[in-house]
């Protein structure tokens, strides 16, 4: 029987999780970036995941279908599109046409965003309704549960398609009303940014403010450690969005988090952020 094809757009740290996820799930994978070294990238780190894999789950596991290419064509004939590229309203709204030009009429588009609300991706393209937006965790292929938000012009066929796909993918999700930064980010975003604070202010050290997280909230993981995972750039960007669009002092950047990405200390995916992951 002929697998299910998926489309994946973007091969930076969520779309490589993602093209592992699906892979792993049954799903012929066509994994889309313009930038050639991004797509190595992404192809060592998914051998590195499914090694893992392998080790924790003891068994030998599925072998993964994933095909890369820089161009966008590459997806076309593909039955639904996961969009992960850059958190920039302005570039993932030029990106949807050209998107568009490529997919047949009636192929949904997953836009995988922290922040940009679906309506204003969706706004410019013949058929809006085609659009979901889908917030998956990072590592996609051990967090459960996905941030699902309906747009107010996405169809009920765009919906069930994005259903279908999470139930083959394993995962449970709550759907969610449109918004900038829907429900998590909008919460966990402030929240990062006066942790960073609380740091940069000498009141406690990233640990100290995680494991407070922890032992007293019941969190997995603190708020630090957390934006250590997700980037401290896409945390950056994540929160100029938030503030474009609400204006509130909560969303204003602490300097603290703009010196760290001049410094490249973006978390796991630099070796340092808040944390150190180069072994020192």
């Amino acid at each position: 029987m002929t697998a299910p094809t998926i489309g994946v757009l973007g091969a930076g740290v969520i779309g490589s999780s993602v093209a592992h996820a699906a892979a792993a799930a049954g799903y012929a994978v066509t994994l889309v970036d313009s930038d050639a070294t991004a797509l190595d990238t992404a192809r060592t780190t998914i051998r590195r995941h499914q090694r893992l894999a392998t080790l924790l789950g003891g068994t030998r596991t599925r072998k993964l279908d994933i095909r890369s290419s820089t161009n966008l064509a590459a997806l076309t004939g593909v039955e639904l599109v996961v969009e992960n590229t850059t958190e920039s309203e302005d570039a993932k709204r030029a990106l949807y046409p050209e998107l568009e030009r490529v997919l047949a009429a009636d192929t949904t588009i997953a836009a995988n965003t922290s922040a940009v609300p679906i309506g204003r991706l969706a706004e410019q393209l013949t058929n809006p309704g085609r659009v979901v937006g889908v917030h998956f965790m990072n590592p996609v292929d051990r967090i459960d549960m996905v941030e699902v938000v309906r747009g107010k012009a996405s169809s009920d066929a765009a919906m069930a398609d994005v259903d279908t796909m999470l139930r083959r993918m394993g995962k449970q999700s709550v759907v969610v009303e449109d918004a900038a930064g829907f429900v998590i980010n909008r919460i966990l975003m402030p929240v990062v940014n006066l942790a960073a604070a609380i740091v940069s202010d000498k009141v406690a050290t990233p640990s100290q403010v995680d494991d407070l997280f922890k032992g007293c909230l019941g969190h997995k993981s603190g708020p630090l450690r957390t934006a250590d995972l997700i980037g401290i750039d896409t945390v950056v960007h994540t929160l100029e969005v938030l503030h474009d669009h609400y204006g509130t002092d909560e969303f204003v950047t602490h300097p603290a988090l703009r010196r760290m990405v001049d410094q490249g200390l973006l978390g796991i995916k630099s070796g340092r952020g808040f944390y150190s992951y180069d072994g020192n």
